[in-house]
């Protein structure tokens, strides 16, 4: 039996579709040494030059070494026809074609099974390989057309699963000892729009279910946190971070992107939450056409208004198809890093002193055992090393007393 390996690049709606398409090999052996591998899946990303990049020199190296190599993911849909006139794929398989991947897998001949950008995952997926938190992916798709996005155009328009659909697949984990979970999905605060439902509502059934000790979010806008998501912020499976993406802090910048989101709102709803006790992380982009000089020093004195101690920051990457690609930036490359560099060390401090002000008992699920050191996050999202003499992988442990170091926390047990 030929053996397959799974390489995924990008979020964590690409971790679970890669479970999804792992679920569905049952005429293949699944390996996780790529080095013995006859085929390779690529689940890959396409969301910055860079990430494109990183796919494209792992597909030249797997394919020099004569592995049969197939890409899925969001770059099959834009990249994909390019690999495979190239030579470098053996095939391409869309979103809506992973049930299909017996067959397509076995294929002797070259092909492009894109399939469509209108379909939902059926699969109730029941584990996840070495992973001690669960994924839930709730919805497919995002509705919003920021200018600088290509996602839209490689994962369709939102549609959601119903509630009572991940409600059972919740319950279902729950059954093979899975205690956290993870929302994922292209934009998951758009969940049950279109059915006259919420993501607040969706959080009110799942933190309900017997044996969840905590959820966490994975990005929503700052538009789509209404009144039923404020519902349940004081819940305590809830995670008491919140990943709230911004893009921007200029107002003038914003209206270029076409964000839906507004600099005053933001700024009232961000210290809403943290007069709550939450930490806050956002997604930020740095050198986007119409950031000169003066819109950066706005930007920048914005910015530090806001309690954001978590910063997944961009540097503005140009994708053909998107509105912003016609428009032209100012910002040279060195320029961006330097932008980007003054953001993260301002959200570095934020988090040190956000930990120092809120020393209270860390609950922590232990993820990892490496460099001498137990490793997991708390419920602020923020990493713990644990001495310990005993085996506390995949366990709870409620720390009271730790030491907060500028990079994490550290303590003994």
């Amino acid at each position: 039996m030929k053996k397959v390996y799974f390489k995924t690049f990008g979020c964590r709606t690409n971790i679970y579709d890669t479970q999804v398409m792992k679920s569905k090999l049952s005429e293949f052996e699944l390996t996780e040494d790529e080095k013995e591998a006859d085929v390779i899946v690529v689940n890959s990303c396409t969301v910055t030059n860079g990430a494109d990049s990183g796919v494209r020199n792992y597909i030249n190296q797997a394919s020099k070494r004569g592995v049969k190599v197939i890409m899925s993911g969001c770059g099959a849909f834009n990249k994909g026809q390019t690999f495979l006139d190239a030579g470098k794929v053996f095939g391409v398989l869309g979103h809506s074609k992973k049930h299909e991947i017996n067959s397509l897998l076995k294929s002797d001949k070259p092909f492009l099974e894109l399939g469509d950008l209108k379909s939902l995952d059926e699969e109730v997926i029941t584990s996840f390989h070495g992973k001690t938190k669960a994924f839930l992916k709730i919805q497919e798709g995002c509705n919003f057309r920021c200018s600088y996005c290509i996602i839209p155009y490689v994962r369709g328009n939102s549609r959601s699963h119903e509630i009572k659909d991940v409600v059972y697949q919740t319950q279902k984990l729950v059954e093979q000892g899975f205690s956290e979970f993870v929302l994922t999905g292209t934009n998951i605060g758009s969940f049950g729009k279109e059915k006259g439902t919420s993501l607040g509502e969706l959080l009110q059934h799942l933190g309900s279910i017997k044996g969840v000790k905590r959820i966490r979010l994975g990005s929503v806008e700052p538009v789509q946190i209404d009144e039923s998501f404020k519902e349940v912020l004081k819940e305590e499976w809830l995670e008491r971070h919140l990943h709230v993406a911004l893009q921007h802090t200029n107002e003038e910048v914003l209206r270029i992107m076409r964000r839906r989101n507004h600099l005053k709102e933001d700024l009232e709803l961000f210290w809403y939450l943290r007069d709550m006790g939450f930490a806050l992380g956002t997604d930020y982009i740095v050198g986007h056409p119409g950031e000169d000089e003066k819109n950066w020093q706005i930007g920048l004195e914005n910015f530090k208004k806001f309690p954001i101690t978590h910063l997944h920051g961009f540097i503005y990457s140009k994708r053909d198809g998107t509105p912003s690609a016609s428009m032209k930036s100012s910002v040279n490359g060195d320029e961006a890093k330097k932008r980007l560099k003054t953001l993260q060390n301002i959200t570095k401090k934020n988090n040190f002193d956000f930990r120092k002000e809120n020393k209270v008992p860390l609950l922590v699920q232990i993820e990892s055992y490496k460099k001498g050191f137990f490793n997991g996050y708390d419920q602020f999202y923020n990493l713990i090393h644990i001495n310990s003499d005993k085996n506390l992988l995949k366990s709870w442990q409620e720390i009271k007393e730790y030491e907060i170091k500028e990079e994490f926390n550290e303590a003994n047990l």
